[in-house]
């Protein structure tokens, strides 16, 4: 090695990661809860205007609606670092999705047991572009409590599909459903031709 000269640092590996799910599931909680630094959000007020536009049955007491995304980052050591995207929750809102997809390694469903439907959109979605997902089961106090088998077959999800509890206000708990999704999707990928 000559005196004087270092290799470049090394760049950090970037993984792209989506959470999605319906409005009002914890999109913004999970990002800002497990993300290093502060996250970017893109959140308005809910006004009279949404007023029969957004289902607030259950989540009465949300003011706020992201109406682009929400961004998050964790490093993992020097070798990765993870780029969270929260999707919006509302159907007018989904045209943003195609471009938050394009290259995300998998993504995270969140699901509330109290609107189960209103992540179908996300799972169809994540079906539809073969993207890898999970589905994390928001724990919301007060809200019914299932088994996860019984959330599995009521989402119609394959056997494959990792179904998991978690609390989005928890940074550990967020963390859990990310390192069970990068092993989802790790274990997804198509096998790399030899030759």
């Amino acid at each position: 090695m000559a005196f004087g000269r270092s290799d470049p640092p090394k760049m950090p590996k970037a993984i792209k990661l989506l959470i999605a799910g319906g409005f009002g599931v914890g999109k913004t909680t999970m990002v800002g809860a497990v993300s290093e630094i502060r996250p970017l959000r893109t959140e308005e007020v809910l006004t009279d205007r949404s007023v029969g536009v957004d289902d607030l049955a259950g989540v009465e007491s949300k003011a706020t609606t992201t109406v682009a995304m929400d961004f998050g980052r964790i490093s993992i050591g020097d070798e990765f670092m993870l780029y969270l995207f929260g999707t919006p929750g509302q159907e007018r809102f989904w045209f943003v999705w195609d471009e938050l997809a394009r290259g995300a390694l998998g993504a995270v469903v969140l699901a509330d047991t109290r609107r189960l439907a209103d992540c179908f959109p996300s799972v169809d979605y994540f079906e539809r572009r073969g993207t890898p997902f999970v589905v994390a089961v928001n724990c919301f106090d007060g809200a019914p409590v299932f088994e996860l088998d019984e959330v599995k077959l009521a989402l119609n999800l394959g056997a494959d599909i990792p179904v998991m509890l978690c609390d989005a206000r928890r940074r550990e708990s967020g963390k859990e459903v990310l390192i069970t999704l990068v092993k989802h999707a790790y274990h997804r990928r198509p096998a790399t031709p030899v030759g």
